[in-house]
């Protein structure tokens, strides 16, 4: 379908008085072969897409980080987990200062198989500034390697797809923005409960420059140095490397041991040294 000629994005934004939110962290994109960020201002412009689309659009309000997409999509089929990638696909130009919180949000919903990802494997395409993107993506022994390397990674292929420069942007941020690709994975590469995975990967990259055995050791009481070592112990993994060394499987073993621990002494996961 052909949609009839609209204003373009530059005419909308003079046509409507819109102007970027510094609280909002808005960056409004005005390159045509990329996303436009939206807020409830758009709204009266987003009417003329609509209306043109012959319904084909719908427009929804709402607050990224609260609205439960899980009933959103009543007319697209569910997917097994197992199977063909779902017809949904989660595109947005995030604001640098939910983009964190959010990406970790939705990679629990993946990790349970909910929100978004009740409809089987849906592929995201997000923006983040350009050093969490490159966060996201890191690998082994990259200095940019983080907690969100792993969370992201365990559950999904992560993929860097593209960089947008500052410049493309009205008012153009001081950095440049990260358009990262994610697509879930049949069976995540560490197979224990997502708080779990997240308080143990959180702990051990306190520390990052220090060697990995002083995050782990905050996951129990200061009396309790024998946990840290059966951590240890237990996964085979030397307790003298920095969090930014450790693989995918170093992570899948300390989890799986501090899993071991947390079941076998009650209370031990709710412990917060601070």
């Amino acid at each position: 379908m052909r949609l009839p000629p609209l204003p373009t994005i530059r005419e909308i934004i003079r046509l409507y008085g819109l102007r970027a939110e510094k609280q909002l962290s808005q960056n409004f994109i005005l390159d045509l072969n990329l996303t436009v960020e939206k807020d409830g201002r758009f709204l009266p412009s987003l009417e003329l897409l609509r209306e043109a689309s012959e319904g084909k659009v719908r427009i929804i309000k709402d607050d990224i980080l609260k609205y439960d997409m899980e009933t959103a999509f009543p007319d697209i089929p569910k997917q097994d987990w197992n199977g063909d990638i779902p017809n949904i696909h989660i595109i947005g130009n995030l604001p640098f200062n939910v983009s964190t919180p959010l990406i970790i949000n939705w990679l629990e919903a993946v990790s349970n198989q909910n929100g978004p990802f009740t409809y089987g494997r849906s592929n995201m395409l997000l923006t983040f500034q350009k050093e969490v993107a490159e966060r996201l993506v890191a690998r082994p022994n990259d200095p940019q390697r983080s907690r969100l390397s792993i969370m992201a990674q365990y559950l999904c292929k992560v993929k860097l797809s593209f960089t947008i420069p500052g410049k493309a942007f009205v008012p153009p941020p001081d950095v440049d923005v990260g358009v990262v690709h994610f697509t879930p994975r049949i069976d995540p590469q560490i197979k224990v409960p997502f708080k779990l995975v997240e308080k143990l990967v959180r702990h051990t990259f306190h520390f990052r420059q220090k060697h990995c055995e002083k995050g782990v050791m905050t996951l129990f009481p200061y009396d309790r140095s024998d946990l840290t070592q059966e951590m240890f112990e237990t996964s085979e993994v030397h307790p003298t490397l920095r969090p930014f060394n450790l693989t995918m499987d170093d992570f899948a073993r300390l989890s799986y041991a501090y899993l071991h621990i947390c079941n076998r002494i009650p209370g031990i996961f709710e412990y917060n040294y601070r």
